[in-house]
């Protein structure tokens, strides 16, 4: 008789689904034979203005040094992250992309005796990797589509280890104040890790994306993660960190593997931590193009999330996968977020304005086309 591999696999691996990444160009360009050159991929929020010239340069100096291991320490970047944020060294864990970062704090505090809080409509990697060690995952109704911060708070139980919370959220968008985090960090016992997922807060107008770093020295229980790959414009490269207490980075780096982050992505990421203007640059092409957006699904009277991060969700109705399948075929790629439990929507990365132009044209054709008509699958 063969051998069930499903049933070795450990009990919390065995009821998972692979975590599914927005469509690339070339696997659609193979799937419909179209034209790469022609897409427009946006479903994975990344930063549409391409890499900054300073993490070019640094990437391409880093290359002549590829047989060599890279800093296990990470000591330049995370002196830089020290400069910039005003936090020690001490307090840095970096990690193969925040994704990592969340991995390595769960695996590092929390197994199959405790509980792990989120939200519903949070990121997807919450309940994966709750299950993937074992814990018990406690999903917390959403109220207006983001986090009801008090309702997870009144969750706590004693066997609660790890709350996660991501401020904006995706795939919503939706975002609490530096106040209202406060407020939910003080109802929370201080032997709960509450982990504020912060991936999007580089497109938080102002100094907002700064305030939380403030509550860090008053609530030892908390975990900032971050990441390189939104605004930062690095997703290919897998750059992240977390800051915390001394403390429980200390405990962080006992669990995460060794060399996690490669040569060439910490050499990127040191240098664009110095290119203001590129962030600068991007937080406008962000905030101009949700304009955008926003003033097509106006006019198509859809309705939609408001958002705070670089990317928006949009009630396109029941026909969503239709209408999903529609705008691949004519060679725009977003996202369909039923796996989250919004199958009515879809989430739309911002793009350059052409590319959001090009997208609002397609969602305007698909929308006029017979419910029966649908272009691809």
């Amino acid at each position: 008789m063969p051998i069930n591999y499903q049933a070795l696999a450990v009990q919390g691996v065995q009821g998972l689904m692979p975590y599914q990444p927005g469509k690339p160009i070339d696997e659609l360009a193979r799937e419909l034979g179209l034209d790469p050159s022609g897409i427009v991929k946006l479903a994975s929020n990344e930063n549409p203005l391409g890499p900054s010239p300073l993490a070019l340069e640094a990437a391409r100096k880093a290359l002549s040094e590829l047989c060599r291991y890279p800093d296990g320490n990470g000591f330049k970047l995370k002196a830089k992250l020290s400069e910039k944020l005003g936090v020690s060294a001490a307090q840095i864990t970096l990690g193969n992309g925040s994704n990592d970062v969340l991995e390595v704090i769960a695996r590092s505090f929390a197994d199959a005796s405790t509980d792990i809080i989120y939200s519903q409509y949070a990121f997807a990697v919450y309940p994966l990797v709750t299950r993937a060690i074992g814990a018990r995952g406690v999903e917390v109704p959403a109220k207006n589509w983001g986090h009801d911060l008090a309702a997870m708070a009144a969750a706590v139980t004693d066997q609660t280890r790890l709350i996660f919370v991501a401020n904006p959220n995706n795939p919503t968008g939706t975002v609490q104040s530096a106040e209202a985090v406060e407020k939910f960090l003080a109802a929370v016992p201080e032997r709960v890790i509450v982990v504020l997922d912060e991936a999007y807060c580089e497109y938080l107008e102002g100094d907002e994306h700064q305030r939380s770093l403030a509550l860090l020295s008053r609530y030892p229980n908390l975990i900032i993660s971050r990441t390189f790959s939104k605004a930062w414009g690095l997703a290919a490269l897998r750059v992240g960190y977390g800051i915390a207490s001394a403390e429980i980075t200390d405990i962080l780096n006992r669990v995460r593997q060794p060399f996690n982050v490669d040569a060439i992505a910490q050499a990127a990421a040191t240098a664009v931590l110095d290119d203001d203007d590129y962030l600068v640059r991007s937080r406008q092409v962000n905030t101009a193009g949700l304009k955008q957006l926003e003033q097509a699904f106006d006019e198509l009277s859809l309705s939609y999330i408001p958002s705070s991060g670089n990317f928006i969700a949009v009630d396109v109705g029941e026909q969503a996968p239709v209408i999903f399948n529609q705008l691949l075929a004519q060679g725009v790629i977003v996202r369909p977020v039923a796996g989250y439990g919004m199958p009515r929507h879809l989430r739309v990365s911002v793009g350059l304005p052409a590319e959001n132009q090009r997208f609002i044209e397609a969602l305007t054709h698909a929308l006029e086309m017979p419910e029966d008509q649908s272009a691809h699958g």
